[in-house]
């Protein structure tokens, strides 16, 4: 094992992660599972439609990546939901294929008919929400989820137990009516729901052990990112007990999103010393995939994924990438570029840029300036990048350059 797990040549990261005073209390799993929600949880997101074969593409990409698990959508949804799930089966793919069923037996015996290796059957398990939204009596859910369990167990299927909006829900309400489907129906695994994302990370660390002390299955983590929290609590589940991860590509899903893989899988990696195990090489091929194919919008920021994550137009960060990125990329990114499938940084030209940055697109540009031009060349830069509120096209700083050396 590495001596230094916070560095390596791929990453580099605060040794701080590593204490044995900040891991005294982590409970590290043998092996962490990724459960892709994309297909079903990520279309969710308003305005996103994925057609049969784009979830094909995107299931294939997601085997090809490594991702353990695929929940290929809700095959009640329409035909060609259900289609898409029975030619995802058919393809024999590495991933396990799951879908998603309401706590019916006729959603459960169309999910057999597609042939998945296992279901997550939902049931709503917060009383304002049973009584509320779906209008039911608080018996008719317990015995939905009863009959539709047992009948899972019946045809052989996996059985992931998913309780709506338990993060709103009485805890020992929640928990005696998870041991009453488990004792007369049946689950092969619980899952830990924050619908609506509204756990804060110390909550998902109790949540995770409260559960833990009466329920004996294997815990999965189904977290939402309403407050941008979904990446930190999903990582506290996990380190205190949790076992299979539920994120999806981009994060995309309802409202503002699933807790998005990227980020998850990472962070693990790299603050953890938990490799999950994909091909992070090509995590940015799915991503692109998955953006492509929903239309969704990321922030040129995004880490590891965006378009910008890997740009600088910072004259010391210039500096600093002429003088290392070549011996050590780390010393400026925490990832190596490459190990998540980017390319080297860019160096842009811009309001905030600095002489190195001239010397740079010098080199690339074959252009010879000496000091005091290049300081002209800057300080005109500046200006037009201030004026346009963007950076500079390579003839836009040759126009300037050329009018410098022109005037000299």
């Amino acid at each position: 094992m590495n001596n230094s797990p916070w560095k390596t040549e791929n990453w580099f990261v605060s040794p701080w992660n590593y204490l044995d005073e900040v891991k005294k209390d982590f409970i590290i799993p043998e092996k962490v599972k990724i459960h892709d929600v994309t297909l079903r949880d990520g279309e969710q997101q308003a305005g996103i439609i994925f057609t049969k074969d784009d979830k094909i593409r995107i299931a294939e990409k997601l085997s090809e990546v490594g991702i353990h698990r695929i929940e290929a959508g809700m095959p009640a949804v329409s035909p060609r939901d259900e289609e898409a799930i029975r030619e995802i089966v058919k393809r024999g793919l590495d991933s396990e294929i799951f879908c998603f069923c309401r706590c019916m037996v006729q959603d459960v015996q169309l999910a057999a008919d597609c042939g998945v290796d296992g279901i997550v059957i939902e049931i709503p398990s917060s009383e304002h929400l049973i009584e509320k939204g779906y209008k039911w009596p608080m018996e008719k859910a317990i015995e939905l989820s009863i009959k539709a369990t047992a009948f899972a167990k019946e045809q052989g299927l996996y059985t992931v137990f998913f309780t709506i909006d338990a993060t709103r829900s009485d805890m020992n309400w929640l928990l005696n009516l998870v041991e009453k489907v488990a004792d007369e129906g049946h689950m092969d695994a619980f899952t830990l729901v924050d619908t609506f994302g509204v756990l804060n990370p110390q909550a998902a660390t109790y949540f995770t052990k409260k559960v833990k002390e009466r329920i004996s299955k294997p815990l999965e983590i189904h977290f939402h990112s309403d407050f941008g929290l979904g990446v930190a609590n999903t990582i506290n589940a996990l380190l205190a007990g949790g076992e299979v991860i539920h994120s999806t590509v981009l994060g995309i899903g309802e409202r503002a999103g699933n807790t998005p893989m990227e980020e998850t899988v990472m962070a693990l990696l790299t603050m953890y010393g938990i490799d999950v195990g994909i091909d992070f090489s090509k995590m940015n091929e799915l991503s692109q995939l998955v953006r492509e194919l929903s239309g969704t919008q990321v922030p040129s920021s995004r880490p590891f994924i965006g378009d910008g994550a890997y740009s600088i137009e910072s004259g010391i960060v210039t500096g600093w990438f002429r003088n290392a990125y070549d011996d050590q990329p780390t010393i400026l990114y925490p990832v190596n570029p490459a190990f998540v499938g980017r390319e080297d940084p860019k160096i842009l030209m811009g309001k905030k840029s600095g002489l190195d940055n001239i010397w740079v697109w010098c080199d690339k540009l074959g252009l010879e300036l000496d000091e005091d031009e290049a300081l002209e060349v800057l300080a005109e830069v500046k200006l037009r990048s201030h004026d346009l509120k963007r950076v500079l096209s390579e003839g836009e700083f040759m126009e300037i350059a050329e009018k410098v050396r022109g005037n000299g």
